[in-house]
């Protein structure tokens, strides 16, 4: 899903693997049909709008930003990443993707890296009540109002919805995953790119639209359809803005970006964020191996960006299947995308690929 950020006007919105529409024109044989409704890979299912992924480490810099506007944490403030994370008085390990850990790390390091640890400890200063709360302002948990059917409400957890689906309390280890962007979350593609355009536009928030204008039939004159704009997230400090916005750049563009080979010879300054979603739990002491799993289980590949990062034009979300590392599946299609919206597609051939 690509949007255009000032205007909420969708660029591009794609589902892969897709269909012919034209077999549905003129009545579609029975046979034809039941080939697609029965395909294990689901062609009829339109994953831009309806499908429902956990978010993963694509939520980090609104996370961060929470931290910041609620007082929670500064820029100058440290912490000491080990590669795990635990409770008072509880021995489980909530693990980094970094075996060995990061070290003394900051919120923009944090980001830039995307160290778990950090925003275990993040969320839980914040709790679960004002994570929900600040991230339902940037669409999460609710459908866009995208001018076409079909959009699904995705999932943002709370301490209310746990209590009334589940007949449940709320655990802080709960919390924790909550703001890895695992656990309960879910997201579709829409959401996550009006959420990223959104913060592009440093809280201007925009509905996607699908239809640019409607021609009468009669005399044939076009009618634009007007922007709308949903609301205005507010801040208390507006350098906050740009505290994450340097660091979502530094993803690609530091050496130590987790896309940092996307930088390879881009010709604009680029924010995004990289996020991998686990698909199933593995055991506390056991080890992931890609190779070992069966590949609908093994990891969503995930990438969110925007650019230019001082004049927004395009902001992407886009989810891989099954794709495993975002910064080195997800990361190259976003920057080609926007290599094509950009600049024509006059982008190297050799920008394929990128680091966990």
């Amino acid at each position: 899903m690509a949007i255009e950020p000032r205007t909420g006007a969708v660029l591009s919105l794609v589902s892969v693997p897709s269909y012919d529409p034209n077999l549905f024109v003129n009545g579609i044989p029975l046979r034809t049909y039941q080939e697609l409704r029965d395909n294990r890979d689901q062609p009829l299912f339109n994953r831009a709008l309806q499908g429902q992924y956990p978010p993963g480490s694509t939520t980090k810099p609104f996370v961060g930003l929470a931290g910041l506007e609620l007082n929670q944490v500064t820029t100058l403030d440290a912490i000491t990443c080990k590669g795990w994370y635990s409770l008072k008085n509880d021995d489980h390990r909530y693990r980094d993707w970094k075996k060995l850990g990061h070290g003394t790390i900051g919120l923009s390091r944090a980001i830039t890296e995307s160290c778990d640890v950090y925003f275990y400890d993040l969320s839980l200063k914040l709790g679960i009540d004002r994570i929900s709360s600040y991230m339902a302002q940037f669409g999460f948990g609710q459908r866009t109002g995208i001018d076409t059917g079909g959009e699904a409400q995705g999932l943002l957890p709370s301490r209310e919805w746990k209590r009334r689906v589940r007949k449940e309390p709320w655990f802080p280890g709960e919390t924790l995953i909550t703001g890895i962007g695992q656990g309960f979350n879910l997201a579709t593609p829409v959401q996550l790119s009006s959420a990223t355009a959104t913060l592009a536009m440093r809280g201007k928030h925009m509905r996607p639209i699908v239809v640019r204008e409607i021609e009468d039939p009669q005399n044939h004159r076009r009618h634009p359809i007007p922007p709308v704009e949903i609301d205005q997230v507010p801040v208390v400090n507006e350098g906050n803005w740009w505290r994450i916005e340097r660091a979502m750049s530094q993803v690609i563009h530091a050496d130590n970006g987790t896309a940092r080979r996307l930088r390879e010879g881009i010709q604009y300054k680029m924010a995004g964020k990289s996020g991998t979603a686990q698909v199933f739990s593995i055991a506390q002491d056991a080890e992931y191996d890609a190779d070992e799993i069966t590949k609908r289980l093994r990891d969503h590949a995930l990438f969110v960006a925007f650019a230019p990062l001082n004049d927004p034009q395009i902001a992407v979300a886009l989810i891989v299947e099954n794709g495993g590392s975002g910064g080195a599946v997800a990361g190259p299609i976003a920057r080609r995308i926007i290599d094509q919206h950009l600049l024509g597609g006059t982008a190297p051939e050799g920008v394929t690929h990128a680091t966990q």
